[in-house]
């Protein structure tokens, strides 16, 4: 028998370490819908998914199989292929992220050197998908929540991008890896606490979750910028957005709360395996998403526009400045 061609093998070996990411996020999407659904009727005093299977444990499921089973119709004055199109590249921008972020010491798929500014491109092009899933619907209501979401997102992309400066400049290094090795001694969300709550707000805005979701506006735009959308092409917008919601947690464990480190270097706690307290800050992060859905009234439209450039911004950027001045003035700058 013949050997296997070495680059066969590599490709086989990288489609497997793909799946792996994948399908475990895909099933986090799925049960995250229902501790959504669970944390919010607790919240209420309510049961939630309680029908389908044991605890409503398969309610998932049976909303995956209603959505696939439901007629995909296209509007008739839409841009048929633009319309298919913008739902799949939300999706799958949610997904091409994971590619850069570590889950243990050296367990990543891609470990560049520029891991940071891949996740700017990628968060980037998310605006895409909000637009031309608007535009392409040839409806004035779905057009205005792609026009708030691209104008929300794009707003506090720049918070984001100061915060994590901040982060860089205690690093020096661009990869995400050296970013969590860096929190060894003391997690970056103690001395950095104001942008830690910053990056965490910005996050909901970025996620265009509550009390930010002005693009699915229903007392106003019916649902924002997918109210044309059903079936498949629906659930796809719908997955995207939960995937994103997991990335963010997952960018907020990496940047300040030590990545699968330990929080204490003691030896009970390093015996267990790091990607589980990876996994446990994700969980802990995501929580916070549904509390604040469940507690905060929707923001106007203008006073979200005001916390992210009167407010947010000139924090930001004051931040940067001062981390830069502490840094230089104790000499602690990283080599």
């Amino acid at each position: 028998m013949s050997a296997i061609d070495p680059y066969i093998l590599s490709g086989v070996i990288i489609v497997a370490q793909i799946l792996a990411i994948v399908v475990p996020l895909l099933v986090a999407v799925a049960y995250l819908t229902y501790a959504e659904r669970k944390v919010i009727g607790a919240i209420q005093l309510r049961k939630g998914p309680n029908v389908v299977g044991p605890f409503g444990l398969l309610q998932p499921f049976a909303d995956g199989i209603k959505l696939l089973a439901k007629e995909t119709i296209l509007p008739a004055g839409a841009n048929k292929l633009i319309f298919i199109l913008a739902p799949m590249l939300t999706f799958v921008l949610s997904l091409i992220a994971w590619a850069v972020i570590p889950f243990d010491d050296g367990m990543v798929l891609a470990n560049i050197n520029v891991g940071v500014l891949y996740l700017f491109a990628i968060s980037s092009l998310g605006v895409y998908g909000v637009i031309m899933a608007g535009w392409a619907s040839n409806s004035k209501y779905a057009f205005l929540g792609a026009l708030r979401s691209a104008a929300q997102m794009v707003s506090y992309e720049v918070s984001l991008g100061f915060v994590i400066i901040s982060v860089l400049l205690c690093v020096g290094s661009l990869n995400l890896s050296d970013i969590v090795m860096a929190q060894k001694t003391i997690w970056f969300a103690i001395p950095l606490f104001p942008m830690f709550v910053v990056f965490f707000i910005s996050a909901l805005a970025e996620t265009n979750r509550a009390p930010f979701d002005l693009p699915e506006g229903e007392s106003e735009l019916v649902a924002g910028y997918f109210v044309e959308y059903s079936s498949m092409s629906f659930a796809l917008f719908f997955l995207g957005e939960y995937a994103n919601m997991i990335l963010m947690s997952a960018i907020t464990a990496v940047l300040f709360l030590g990545g699968w480190l330990p929080p204490i270097d003691i030896a009970p706690l390093n015996w267990i395996p790091g990607p589980i307290w990876f996994f446990l800050k994700i969980a802990f992060v995501l929580f916070f998403f549904l509390w604040v859905r469940a507690t905060m009234p929707r923001y106007r439209y203008d006073q979200l526009m005001r916390l992210g450039w009167k407010v947010f911004l000139p924090l930001s950027l004051f931040w940067v400045v001062l981390t830069a001045g502490v840094l230089v003035t104790f000499d602690l700058v990283p080599a």
